[in-house]
């Protein structure tokens, strides 16, 4: 049997009731088989970056999983697939996006995953909450970088 690892999901939303949204996924997550979730952030508001559309809500979470990364991006598009995610275009306003940030120590990239997360260092409103519930994997420079981004705690 696979040995847990500790995995990092972002979770994003901007169109209908964000927040309601974020809560929900939240549950979701906590619902899925083979993983607990650990830890949760605070929920943050963001403006859009490289996107259109209303401010986001956003959270990150820390999950305990025996999941393999492919088998745990599946269910998490499930659980976007029901809240109505549609992907017309790259970066289009979403009722809901659940993103890898992390998986353990892996390093990934193919067709489907690349890992770590490609522009999460680039992104206050996803370096803040990973910092709020994992400081260790945040350095300080990180967060400086872009500290000219807008987050806020909601």
């Amino acid at each position: 049997m696979r040995a847990p690892v500790f995995a990092y999901i972002g979770l994003g939303a901007n169109l209908g009731d964000a927040r309601a949204t974020v809560l929900q996924a939240l549950n979701a997550i906590a619902d899925l088989d083979g993983l607990a979730l650990t830890r949760q952030s605070s929920l943050y508001g963001s403006a859009p970056v490289d996107a259109g559309g209303d401010d986001y809500v956003n959270a990150v979470v820390q999950v305990h999983t025996r999941l393999k990364p492919h088998a745990l991006l599946e269910q998490l598009h499930t659980i976007e697939d029901a809240a109505g995610r549609r992907r017309p275009f790259r970066n289009a306003p979403r009722t809901l996006d659940l993103d890898i940030l992390l998986y353990d120590q892996m390093v990934l990239n193919d067709a489907v995953l690349v890992l770590p997360h490609p522009r999460m260092w680039l992104r206050a409103f996803v370096l803040r909450p990973l910092a709020e519930i994992a400081p260790e994997l945040v350095s300080k420079q990180q967060l400086k970088a872009v500290a000219d981004q807008p987050v806020w705690v909601l």
